[in-house]
């Protein structure tokens, strides 16, 4: 939907614009760039070589504007330096009204996929986030254009601000994340070719970040499992189900 991106670039342009014109809100950018050993989504094994991901957002209030794309840095898809896969973003996020310790998101994902023959796709999306031990959360995606289904990802996490030091005393913290994804019978036939609601994948990720040079650095180890047998017995993107990759993430906000 070209209508999705001029609305993400026109998000950004007035959040610029209304930082300049009211200063006790300015807009907050953040710059990523990660690199992986594969590209594994929602169990997907989209590139089973090292990616290139990299992305900026622009946040005003509790909007977010942002892009993100993917570039395979081999040739496996074809596809040696180019970019896959590019998504366009817009998010609102703030605490539940009248809910101590409950925020939500609510938002739209363009899925744009150049230089490939995968269909683009729209996402809509909103979830719940709580205040609690292990910061649970849960978030509804429903695909708006070719998979016309829903895929529901829980989360948990928990990290902590230091755990050691570099030899040149620069502390290192810890990041753990999990997520549990569940997806519609209409989502799994369209991704899948299983016409059935089902559980489908386990993401696990380790992350170790570090303050240098104003960036933080954070390196992660990462595990996904697919855990519907009948989805497994696909092999719909290859013939593993378990993934072990290990990536990069360098990010900057300003």
């Amino acid at each position: 939907m070209e209508l999705l991106k001029f609305a993400v670039i026109g998000l950004s342009v007035f959040a610029v614009g209304s930082s300049m014109a009211i200063a006790e809100e300015p807009v907050e950018f953040e710059l990523t760039a990660d690199y992986f050993g594969k590209y594994i989504w929602r169990g997907q094994n989209l590139s089973d070589d090292p990616v290139f991901q990299p992305g900026l957002s622009a946040g005003f209030g509790g909007l977010t504007a942002a892009i993100w794309g993917n570039m395979d840095t081999t040739n496996i898809n074809g596809n040696s330096g180019d970019f896959s896969e590019v998504d366009y973003s817009f998010d609102y996020s703030s605490d539940l009204p009248g809910v101590d310790g409950v925020g939500y998101s609510v938002g739209l994902i363009y899925y744009d996929f150049p230089g490939t023959a995968v269909k683009d796709t729209t996402e809509a999306y909103w979830g719940l986030s709580f205040d609690l031990p292990f910061s649970p959360s849960v978030t509804v995606y429903h695909d708006l254009d070719e998979a016309e289904g829903s895929y529901v990802a829980l989360g948990a996490g928990y990290s902590v601000e230091e755990i050691g030091e570099l030899a040149a005393g620069v502390p290192v913290g810890l990041d753990i994340g999990a997520s549990l994804g569940w997806g519609s019978g209409s989502y799994n036939d369209y991704y899948w070719g299983v016409d059935e609601n089902k559980m489908q994948d386990l993401a696990v990720s380790v992350g170790f970040p570090v303050e240098l040079g104003g960036w933080t650095v954070t390196t992660s180890l990462n595990y996904v499992a697919l855990v519907s047998d009948d989805i497994r017995n696909t092999d719909a993107y290859g013939t593993n189900s378990d993934y072990f990759f290990a990536g990069v993430s360098l990010s900057k906000g300003f």
